[in-house]
């Protein structure tokens, strides 16, 4: 069964076989608006039976860490690392879902795109290079995010929630598969939200 802790994997009380074949981490402040996307997909994602060996968490602020286990103990690794996270698309339209991995975020974007998660891309990139993790970002744009504490999500990001638990539903069921594709051969698959 799924679980949803704020804290680290290593401190996480979750009980599996042996180290999940997908982790999916749901990024952002619920606070600020639309910034609380990556919490409401794990909320959604835990709202379905997942499979057993998946691990689904809401990391909030703080994914660094998390990401600093998976580097540190080996036995914590999963095959799959999905991070979902709300941010700014170089021309995306508000609740637009993008999917890519860590090297096809522009150099020049990584320090606008979300103040809680980067410059962890390149601990993202790293991380799959090191480990052979394989890391896909799901990102959905925002339209603004509030100057002050402002719970909720707008319609379009709502939308954009089902369309990310689709797309990761999509993704385990790739990795369950008997013949699961490698990523370094997988493509990447980029659709905006009507």
């Amino acid at each position: 069964m799924a679980c949803c802790h704020n804290m680290h994997i290593s401190h996480n009380t979750q009980s599996l076989a042996g180290p999940p074949t997908v982790a999916v981490f749901g990024c952002g402040n619920v606070l600020l608006g639309d910034d609380g996307f990556g919490p409401a997909v794990i909320e959604q994602l835990l709202q379905s039976e997942l499979p057993s060996s998946v691990l689904a968490l809401d990391v909030g602020t703080s994914i660094r860490e998390h990401l600093l286990d998976y580097l540190m103990l080996p036995s914590l690794r999963p095959q799959m690392l999905i991070v979902v996270d709300a941010g700014n698309i170089e021309g995306g339209q508000p609740g637009q879902v993008r999917q890519c991995g860590p090297a096809e975020l522009p150099a020049a974007k990584i320090h606008d795109f979300s103040l809680h998660q980067f410059p962890t891309v390149n601990l993202l990139a790293e991380l799959q290079a090191e480990t052979g993790i394989e890391v896909v970002l799901l990102l959905a744009q925002t339209a603004a995010l509030p100057e002050q504490v402002a719970p909720g999500l707008s319609p379009l990001m709502r939308a954009a929630v089902l369309e990310a638990s689709a797309r990761i539903t999509q993704l385990i069921a790739r990795m369950s598969a008997p013949h699961a594709v490698s990523f370094t051969t997988a493509t990447t698959v980029e659709a905006t939200t009507p």
